[in-house]
């Protein structure tokens, strides 16, 4: 039979069927995909072969094939520094919910999420949620960051999941497409989808006021139908985004206003650093390249993985 994987636990998944019917299902052996050190070798989204077994009373499946991925969202996992885990799989669109306070969303928490989606060539979609809590300044700040990505290419959509505003944007674009959510915890991620498909009533939880930062509601990935046409994947919380499996010398193609300037560069393989003549470097001092994407490239080049909160918006 073949099904998609709508939830993973581990080592349980819940695959539904071709026919409509869900069922729990192991894997058959250890799946090696591509080489890829993944923690779960089986992720939301994918496309699988299974059968099915009777053990007594249970009807049982068992995972035996993966289809080739169109692509996926991949991660570094937070305990197991050189493994990875794919958060997602034959994605449509990812929407990253950014929250400027209550809790802070940084750029370059931001900056990995889009540099993973273009890796990947996965559609990224930025939600500033919760944009009715904002004061005057607060606003102007969020104007300012959509208008820095909208320049790139990005689409920006100001939402909120309790007002309902631009949520009917939102679900135009979700309309017969697989789609996830990701953010940090706490940036309204189940409150939206609650929202957006009332009937799920998935749980929420209010920010942790000593911190500021939310609670996990959502424990593992997992997929859902829309009435509307499509499919949702909710994701947990995450709080960093190790970028993984990109080498030094193509990182800046994932920087669309890198990319674009790049065969302006003297030399074909410019990291943008010291390099004479770099294009990326003077367009940074003509202020046409934002500080702030500039540092993000830096951070992800050296590989420092522990700025994923770190406010570099207002550093210079």
């Amino acid at each position: 039979m073949k099904g998609i994987v709508y939830k993973s636990t581990g080592s349980w998944y819940t695959v539904k069927a071709e026919n409509g019917t869900f069922y729990d299902c192991r894997i058959k052996g250890k799946f090696r995909m591509e080489g890829i050190k993944s923690t779960n070798p089986v992720a939301v989204g994918d496309h699988v072969d299974f059968d099915v077994e009777k053990k007594g009373d249970e009807t049982v499946g068992v995972i035996k094939h993966i289809d080739e991925r169109e692509n996926y969202i991949i991660r570094k996992s937070v305990n197991l520094s050189k493994q990875t885990h794919i958060i997602a799989a034959n994605v449509d669109i990812a929407f990253l919910l950014i929250t400027l306070n209550n809790p802070p969303t940084f750029t370059t928490f931001i900056d990995r999420f889009l540099v993973t989606a273009e890796a990947y060539h996965i559609k990224a979609v930025l939600l500033f949620n919760k944009i009715d809590t904002y004061n005057e300044d607060e606003l102007l700040e969020i104007k300012f960051l959509a208008a820095l990505y909208r320049k790139i290419g990005y689409e920006c959509i100001g939402i909120s999941a309790i007002s309902g505003k631009n949520i009917d944007k939102v679900k135009a674009l979700m309309q017969d497409k697989v789609t996830m959510f990701s953010g940090h915890s706490g940036v309204g991620k189940s409150t939206l989808i609650n929202a957006i498909e009332p009937g799920l009533s998935l749980k929420t939880s209010k920010i942790s006021d000593q911190h500021l930062q939310g609670q996990h509601t959502t424990t593992f990935a997992e997929m859902f139908d829309l009435s509307f046409g499509g499919q949702i994947i909710d994701t947990p919380g995450i709080k960093g985004f190790g970028v993984v499996e990109i080498d030094k010398e193509e990182l800046g193609d994932y920087f669309p206003e890198f990319f674009e300037l790049k065969e302006n560069c003297k030399f074909n393989n410019c990291l943008h650093l010291e390099e004479p003549h770099c294009a990326v470097k003077e367009a940074l001092e003509n202020e046409e390249i934002a500080w702030p994407r500039y540092k993000s490239y830096l951070q992800i080049l050296e590989g420092e993985e522990d700025h994923f909160r770190k406010d570099i918006y207002n550093e210079k």
